[in-house]
């Protein structure tokens, strides 16, 4: 019988530059021995590599580059790292150390914003680029960076009234205003137009009516953005070339109007089939985007990206261990996992998501069609497919007397922040453990514990079960703050 090892070199090109096996047949993930860390922690566990974030954000760096050299286009190109992908601190940071700017999606995102510049990681000139449908918290922390002389806090219009807000208590002498413009959906989905932005005949008059006549305000960036992300078909050319015209009439109504962003969604691997070409898809966006202005006689924009699961998605794997093997009728062999894709893995479960999976051990043993259980009692918890086959195979081995480990890889990226981390989950499955994985300065692989497995004590306080004397928290808006600190002070001092 064929062994494991062999079915994957005879169906992909393999090992890759991401993976391989080493003498004790056991899987390699950026030269990074998995067994050494599931010694070493347990499972279930989740894994953060985080030299690939850097890789990524030069990688995007250099397709750019490679473009505008190669078109002469004069516009420049600017990095920003969406937060929403990872929230996490050490995501972050290490973004934030190879000199990328930020966009943000809702008010905490401000929070993140303070603390950022109290530690000066951020400066007053870093771009923050706002993005989403904004509640009064929100609007309140933009006009407050504004006022603090954060020259680059560049809120993107989603709908006709949110300048409004601005217009009022945004005193800076300069702000610098986005406004993003609803395209259509995909001919498949549910809607025709996105929900998100200004649809295309309100533009005109937003800016005519609202920006023009306020000298402190200037419209300096269009936003593009299509939920299918960057792909070489005609929905993405068509949205683009349309956007790019519209970019074009707004320039000659608007001269300070100097820069796009045309959002996320560069695609990462989540097969080891994957032939999406990275530099040829940038050239084409860089020569339409310079053919349609230099056809409509203005000046090319400057660019700028907001890459999130492009800079963390590859970053992140998820190792659990086979538990029981369920022979359920027949045809359908269960492999029950330490975990569950419902709550560790949630993309998988509610869009269907698939990822790069593969055992981590007994690469020389043979292998068998299975099917994988997590622990919930949901009927949906389970993962049986991958993208570029019908079937999933795994060794063979013996539960009594061996250990089987799996990994699913380039899972960095959303995946906690939907499974909601360190709160409530799905018959109470805890959250695992999550293990940081860097290189010191010599290249030595070095390993850091970020959180242990979530515990029972810290469910049992939100369900209510433990500290009830003590009130529930309420969330506040910045006005309220003072009043709240100092009832607290006065209930401090009272006690």
């Amino acid at each position: 019988m064929k062994r494991y090892i062999d079915l994957i070199e005879q169906t992909f090109e393999f090992p890759t530059r991401e993976f391989g096996v080493d003498e004790n047949h056991t899987l390699l993930f950026n030269n990074v021995r998995l067994t050494d860390i599931i010694k070493e922690y347990g499972t279930p566990l989740k894994i953060t590599y985080l030299p690939k974030i850097a890789e990524h954000i030069d990688n995007a760096r250099l397709l750019f580059r490679n473009a505008m050299k190669k078109y002469n286009y004069k516009g420049s190109y600017t990095y920003c790292y969406c937060t929403k992908s990872s929230h996490f601190r050490f995501i972050i940071e290490t973004a934030l150390k190879n000199n990328v700017h930020l966009e943000t999606s809702s008010s905490f995102d401000m929070d993140i914003i303070r603390a950022l510049y109290e530690e000066e990681k951020i400066n007053k000139n870093t771009y923050i680029i706002c993005n989403g449908y904004k509640r009064p918290r929100y609007l309140e922390e933009i006009s407050a960076l504004h006022n603090d002389g954060f020259v680059n806090c560049i809120p993107i219009l989603d709908n006709l009234k949110e300048i409004d807000y601005y217009l009022e208590h945004s005193k800076a002498e300069a702000v610098n205003l986005g406004i993003r413009i609803a395209t259509d959906e995909e001919p498949n989905f549910a809607f025709y137009t996105s929900r998100l932005g200004v649809r295309y005949n309100d533009v005109n008059s937003l800016y005519l009516e609202k920006i023009k006549p306020n000298p402190r305000f200037k419209l300096k960036m269009l936003h593009f953005f299509i939920n299918a992300g960057i792909k070489d078909n005609a929905y993405y050319w068509s949205e683009l070339t349309r956007f790019m015209f519209k970019y074009c009439e707004m320039k000659k109504l608007c001269p300070e109007l100097d820069s796009i962003d045309i959002g996320g969604g560069l695609p990462i691997q989540t097969s080891l089939v994957f032939n999406y070409d990275y530099q040829a898809m940038i050239d084409e966006i860089i020569e339409n985007i310079q053919w349609i202005c230099n056809k409509n006689n203005v000046p090319v924009p400057h660019i700028f990206t907001e890459f999130g699961s492009y800079t963390v998605g590859e970053s992140g794997a998820v190792i659990y261990k086979v538990i029981d093997k369920k022979q359920q009728n027949d045809r359908e062999l269960w492999y029950m996992i330490d975990g569950s894709f419902i709550t560790q893995l949630p993309d998988s479960w509610g869009i269907g998501q698939k990822y790069i999976m593969m055992p981590v051990n007994n690469w020389d043993s043979p292998y068998e069609k299975v099917n994988l259980g997590g622990l919930t009692c949901d009927s949906a918890d389970f993962y049986n497919t991958e993208a570029h086959s019908e079937d999933l195979y795994l060794p063979i081995f013996d539960i009594d007397n061996e250990d089987q480990y799996i990994g699913f890889f380039h899972t960095g990226a959303y995946q906690e922040s939907l499974g909601g981390y360190g709160g409530i989950q799905h018959c109470l499955i805890p959250a695992p453990q999550h293990v940081l994985v860097n290189l010191d300065d010599e290249g030595n692989i070095i390993t850091e514990l970020f959180s242990p497995e979530q515990d029972s004590d810290s469910m049992m306080k939100i369900l209510g079960f433990k500290d009830k004397k003590s009130e529930p928290a309420k969330i506040t808006t910045p006005a309220k703050k003072a009043k709240k600190n100092a009832e607290e002070m006065v209930e401090e001092a009272a006690s």
